[in-house]
């Protein structure tokens, strides 16, 4: 071994889980992330059992200098999970899950969609994202916008409790009466005050959802956008839809419009009829369990493909910006990417922005240009498109960005992401973080107090 690994191999004695090194067993799996653009070697990976791993690993870490990233999920576009040289905390095998009455703690390896399955057997669930395959912890950290915002808020709203290794490697209890403030920064600040190890949400009764999608005629794509965000506009809490622009066979533009009802089914099926009215709609809403829906976008995001996104959030869709997307949509270079524009609006929108670190409380879209290609040979056609999106569609966006979409960008958008919040934020990062040691994020920097 290197003086690294044998460096490592002292420090971590006491070790439940595994220390994987480059040539071992268990390497190349922890550190592959879903984006296929993201091709890093760490040092070393400590693929963690439970709390007290992930505190001998930080401690470690501190000890030898090494950067520390965090895998989840594996599902940031950025990559921050691993990184060159650094130590590596895996978090995969934490997926502990307890349901009591209406309250879930689950550990902070789970994905999505088994979190979903667990809650959704005693007819429950928690607002999380929008693909299952997700990791519950980054998703939850930055935000967390899903298909239940309009009635239930977001992810991050629903998070009562936290367990975090903090800077020093202490394991901290976080709830409302204990470490509040650590509490408010995990809501929506992203890993920048330590490693979550599991995380206590608040459930609501949802079982059965009214949920589908609608395609319409790309030839008509300017009057189905503004028909769409005319209706998108005046919906009940308990629908919330997103609009999808692509490339269809034949290269021309392609629009679709998916929806989930989470109120009355009998009261979801008229609401829907506005959606469904709208000239050229062909397709169907159907009542199915939640977790089912939850899993349909899946086959969307197969691993390895190649990705880079652009995004911002969007508070009005004016004539102005319609043509832009009209125009370019068509010059999509891969069939596989897509523009949303998931509706977050209702209870998500009325929280007070200061109430939670995630600070963008508005009837808005997240507009996500979502670029995905499956070969390296294409990625310089397929950045230059989204950029030139981006750059055209930049005057009708908020100076605002859903953290969670941004990719490896400077600190303007990293204080866009945070918005009003950022000043409150750094002096949190001071208070728990004052070495920045977790700064493999979209980071808040520990900046000198005034």
């Amino acid at each position: 071994m290197d003086t690294t690994a044998t460096s490592l191999a002292h420090v971590l004695t006491g070790l439940r889980g595994e220390l994987r090194l480059p040539g071992t067993a268990g390497y190349d799996t922890s550190r592959a992330v879903f984006n296929g653009m993201i091709d890093r070697r760490p040092a070393a990976v400590v693929h963690c059992a439970d709390a007290d791993d992930v505190s001998l690993a930080v401690r470690a870490a501190r000890r030898l200098d090494l950067e520390i990233t965090v895998r989840g999920g594996g599902h940031g576009v950025a990559g921050n999970a691993v990184r060159d040289g650094a130590l590596m905390l895996d978090l995969s095998g934490l997926t502990s899950l307890d349901v009591v009455d209406r309250r879930a703690t689950a550990g902070a390896g789970l994905l999505l969609g088994e979190f979903d399955r667990a809650t959704g057997a005693h007819g429950l669930a928690t607002p999380l994202g929008v693909v299952s395959l997700t990791g519950i912890a980054g998703l939850t950290l930055g935000g967390g916008i899903g298909w239940l915002n309009g009635r239930h808020g977001l992810a991050c709203d629903n998070l009562v409790a936290a367990e975090v290794v903090v800077a020093d490697g202490d394991v901290v209890r976080v709830d409302e009466d204990h470490h509040g403030d650590l509490l408010w920064g995990l809501r929506g600040g992203g890993g920048n005050f330590g490693v979550v190890t599991s995380f206590s949400y608040r459930l609501h009764p949802v079982a059965t959802v009214l949920a589908g999608g609608l395609s319409f005629p790309g030839t008509v794509l300017r009057e189905t956008l503004r028909a769409y965000d005319e209706v998108a506009g005046t919906t009940p809490d308990e629908l919330s839809t997103a609009a999808a622009l692509g490339r269809g066979p034949d290269g021309g533009a392609t629009m679709s419009v998916a929806a989930c009802w989470c109120g009355d089914v009998d009261e979801g099926r008229d609401v829907l009829r506005r959606l469904t009215g709208i000239p050229g709609a062909v397709g169907e809403f159907g009542a199915m369990s939640y977790p089912d829906w939850q899993c349909v976008p899946d086959a969307g995001y197969p691993d390895g493909r190649r990705h880079y996104w652009k995004a911002g959030f969007l508070r009005a869709l004016p004539d102005a910006a319609v043509d832009v997307l009209a125009r370019l949509v068509p010059e999509m270079p891969s069939p596989y990417s897509g523009i949303g524009l998931q509706q977050m609006h209702g209870a998500a929108a009325r929280v007070d922005p200061t109430a939670t670190a995630f600070a963008h409380r508005a009837d808005q879209y997240d507009f996500l240009l979502l670029s995905q290609w499956p070969s390296a040979d294409d990625d310089a056609r397929n950045v230059a498109w989204s950029r030139r999106v981006f750059d055209a569609m930049s005057p009708f966006l908020a100076d605002a960005v859903y953290v969670n979409n941004l990719g490896e960008e400077g600190t303007d958008r990293v204080r866009s992401a945070y918005g009003p919040n950022y000043d409150r934020l750094v002096a949190l990062k001071r208070a728990w973080d004052p070495d920045n040691v977790f700064r493999a994020n979209q980071n808040v920097v520990p900046e000198p107090a005034p």
